[in-house]
């Protein structure tokens, strides 16, 4: 990035140019590697970002929250830039890659065959772009969690008597080293990356507020049938902002609903529990017979969550919509059997 004039104006003007520069720079790297420099440059903690956010606490209230907010959207402008244009270079290397590296393996079977994205990746990304559209962004974590981020940042403690609703898959990590004693498993959903997304969002200083969508793959100690299967995929949904509401919830579940299921669709909410959100309920999707089809949970962001995450509950509220992406294909496409998507099954496949 160009270096500042020596009369740069005010602080707000300052950002737009950097912002402008740094999409520049970003729109015209050539390599990965360029890209992750130039990244840590704009973003990193010697950035002048971090410069003009350490200088917050020597301007007045009323100036701290409006560059405070001004802050805030130019380094989100900045990270979607550098994302998009990582994203961008990396299918630019692999289909360069692709390309030098193919070879033509086709078995003729009377006719010719066509791939295409799997269901449940159809449906993961279609998932993602409609909450994409509606302002958020996606955020991804590890499979292999410790028991902290899976069970007890999310008010399960040991005791808690909600942990048997999971049959979960452990990891033996005796002998291996770098790791320490803290129990390993396969996560059992994606609300970790919840509390890993508010945990950065705290110790980064860049929220709340708090968007996100965090759609993966989770394991339970479930025997494969036609409703369950032991590898599955979720996607969960994380508002964290002052004087969030369950008016808020139901508002934004509602506006999902006619989004991926179609305009004359409604969803409704019925109380239920849940151990990390309270009150918590079950979300249900009208059907064009009258009839409702439940297809996840949803509630209030637990204060014990907040308060786990570095977040004071008296401050901040914030909440929570999860279902399965799995769930979610079968109903779209009138799938019986959940096993068909892990059959790899060339008629099935080739239906979808």
């Amino acid at each position: 990035m160009s270096s500042a004039p020596d009369d740069p104006g005010s602080p707000l003007e300052e950002l737009a140019a950097l912002v402008a520069d740094g999409v520049a720079e970003v729109a015209a790297v050539k390599r990965l590697d360029q890209l992750g420099e130039l990244g840590g440059r704009l973003l990193g903690k010697r950035s002048r970002l971090s410069s003009i956010r350490a200088g917050l606490r020597d301007v007045s209230a009323d100036e701290r929250a409006e560059l405070g907010a001004a802050l805030h959207e130019a380094r989100g402008r900045l990270e979607q830039a550098v994302e998009d244009r990582r994203r961008e270079l990396a299918r630019a290397e692999t289909a360069d890659r692709l390309a030098r590296e193919s070879l033509d393996l086709t078995e003729e079977l009377g006719r010719g065959r066509i791939g295409h994205a799997h269901v449940i990746t159809q449906t993961w990304e279609r998932l993602e772009d409609v909450f994409v559209g509606m302002g958020f962004t996606v955020a991804t974590g590890p499979e292999v969690e410790t028991d902290w981020f899976n069970f007890e940042a999310l008010n399960l403690p040991p005791s808690h008597p909600a942990r048997s609703l999971w049959d979960t898959l452990y990891l033996r990590t005796d002998g291996l080293e770098g790791v320490d004693d803290e129990q390993l498993l396969l996560r059992t959903h994606t609300s970790p990356v919840q509390v890993r997304t508010m945990l950065r969002a705290v110790r980064e200083g860049w929220g709340p507020p708090i968007h996100v969508v965090c759609p993966g793959r989770v394991y339970r100690r479930d025997t494969a049938d036609a409703t369950h299967l032991p590898v599955f995929h979720q996607i969960e949904m994380l508002v964290v902002d002052r004087h969030v509401t369950m008016a808020d919830l139901a508002g934004t579940i509602e506006e999902f609903t006619k989004a991926y299921f179609g305009a004359d669709l409604t969803s409704r909410l019925r109380p239920s529990y849940f151990p990390f959100t309270e009150p918590s309920a079950e979300v249900d999707i009208s059907q064009p017979d009258g009839s409702w089809l439940e297809v996840g949970g949803c509630g209030m962001v637990h204060p014990n969550v907040l308060g786990a995450c570095g977040l004071d509950p008296e401050e901040w509220s914030g909440f929570a919509f999860g279902f399965g992406i799995d769930r979610l294909a079968k109903i779209r496409h009138g799938i019986g059997d959940l096993r068909e998507f892990v059959s790899n099954d060339v008629r099935f496949l080739e239906q979808l």
